[in-house]
């Protein structure tokens, strides 16, 4: 945890948002319980909500948070360990122990939490929270608000969304420090993999590296890796595949501190020392359009400008590589691009590697006179509305070569006057190849975040002859 009054600051000015805009009551944050993978005592790995973590900073499962917007007074509720508890967990901090590292004024049991809600309901004071997205929490929110899950679902308060989003979007030199910490040790985990990759290798134990050198960092993966040598399938979670001599490797992989901040790097190498020509093409296409991107971003520009640096930037060079043809500008108004890069070129990492994407993708990423589009490829685009200084975002343009889209695009006769479905077609088995960074948008600009790692070609296949000898 951070110091005890910086979730106080954080709580303070969460209260001053939500009083400039008329709201009153109180505001109630359900931190996580255990998750039972298979029976009630082997459970997945704990992690708390993040916004509880940002506003007050306990990861302990089981907790409830309240905070009074009439007089500003937080509470925490959590119970005293059991006996039984005791034997499984060693000593745990005291409720009263956790409310001071938090600085909460006060502490109660958790079964307290429906006293106070009754009390407030009861004097039609409102009750605002932020959207479950756990069907535990829904459920017990249900009970203690004495409605359906449905109206739990519609009932989140936008007042609170907006105020929770427009504080942990912009980081604090704290935050960007551990971010930091998350993205070196992200390096270690690609630069463990380039280094170790050998032809016949299965794609678990390169997973396996991976996942152990996040752990040697003091915290774990910010979310499941991608290892694959199949680029193509982008949320490739398997790890059944061999890799093959002239192959190419996807590694989309991060770590996140103890404190709960996330890294997010993806890196594209050979198996064997070289790219072949159709691989170096794509990957230098990719890290071009990642410059492009980058160098679009500063305070007051849409995040939607960068990716429209990256995706014409791709469309130029497909154009060049005979995949695409005609005016690249009207490419990409089109959307015929999105053939060959059909995702969003980032989105907002912070105490998640989606930074706040319970809170729904279009009122993290939209709004300000911005608009999801319906175009496919446009349409998976995370962010699009302004930058501001502080905020920290991904930059991961990508280029594949999907078969089955391919095959039905063409069916379908999309954009023919822009696609070569020929020459795409012969791309076929190619892969997948992306590019992901961390970026702070500064005053000035961005500035790529953690210590130096080259992904340019030469050096990748230089790591590549290194490894293999």
């Amino acid at each position: 945890m951070f110091q005890a009054q910086v979730y106080a600051s954080r709580r303070r000015a969460l209260v001053r948002a939500l009083a400039e805009g008329g709201a009153r009551g109180a505001v109630i944050f359900a931190g996580n319980g255990e998750a039972p993978m298979n029976y009630a005592d082997n459970c997945y790995r704990f992690r708390q909500d993040s916004s509880f973590l940002y506003f007050f900073g306990v990861a302990e499962p089981g907790l409830w948070a309240t905070i009074d917007l009439d007089d500003g007074s937080s509470t925490l509720y959590a119970d005293e360990l059991s006996e039984s508890a005791l034997v499984w967990t060693g000593p745990r901090p005291s409720p009263a122990e956790l409310a001071t590292a938090c600085a909460a004024e006060g502490h109660a049991p958790v079964a307290s939490v429906a006293e106070e809600l009754r009390e407030a309901l009861a004097a039609s004071r409102p009750i605002h929270y932020l959207p479950p997205y756990r069907a535990e929490t829904a459920l017990e929110l249900s009970r203690l608000l004495g409605v359906d899950q449905g109206s739990v679902r519609s009932g989140a308060s936008a007042a609170l969304i907006r105020a929770v989003i427009a504080l942990r979007q912009i980081k604090e030199p704290r935050e960007v420090a551990e971010i930091e910490r998350a993205v070196d040790v992200s390096i270690e985990m690609h630069e463990a993999v380039i280094g170790a990759a050998r032809p016949g290798m299965r794609e678990a134990e390169l997973m396996a590296i991976a996942y152990g050198r996040a752990l040697a960092g003091g915290g774990m993966p910010s979310f499941p890796p991608i290892a694959t040598v199949r680029g193509d399938v982008l949320h490739n979670h398997g790890y059944a595949g061999v890799l093959r001599d002239g192959a190419s490797f996807l590694l989309d992989c991060g770590a996140e501190t103890e404190e709960g901040y996330a890294g997010d790097l993806t890196s594209s190498f050979p198996v064997g020392r070289r790219f072949d020509a159709r691989q170096a093409a794509a990957c230098e296409l990719v890290l071009a359009a990642g410059r492009a991107a980058s160098a679009a971003m500063k305070p007051g520009a849409p995040f939607l400008e960068a990716h429209l640096a990256a995706s014409k930037t791709l469309a130029a060079g497909l154009r060049s590589l005979g995949l695409l043809k005609g005016d690249v500008d009207d490419a990409v108004a089109a959307g015929a691009h999105a053939l060959f890069f059909p995702h969003g070129v980032g989105h907002q990492m912070g105490l998640d590697v989606h930074d706040m994407e319970s809170l729904g993708e279009d009122n993290v990423g939209y709004g300000e006179g911005y608009e999801r589009s319906a175009l496919f490829g446009y349409r998976s685009l995370r962010m699009a509305k302004p930058l501001k200084a502080g905020m920290v975002l991904t930059v991961e343009p990508g280029l594949y070569f999907i078969e089955g889209l391919i095959a039905a695009w063409r069916r379908a006769g999309r954009h023919e006057a822009f696609i070569n479905y020929d020459e795409a077609e012969r791309w076929i088995g190619t892969g997948g190849f992306r590019n992901e960074e961390d970026w702070l948008v500064t005053e000035g600009g961005a500035r790529r975040l953690g210590r130096a790692f080259d992904k340019s070609l030469s050096a990748m296949e230089a790591r590549r002859a290194a490894a293999l000898g």
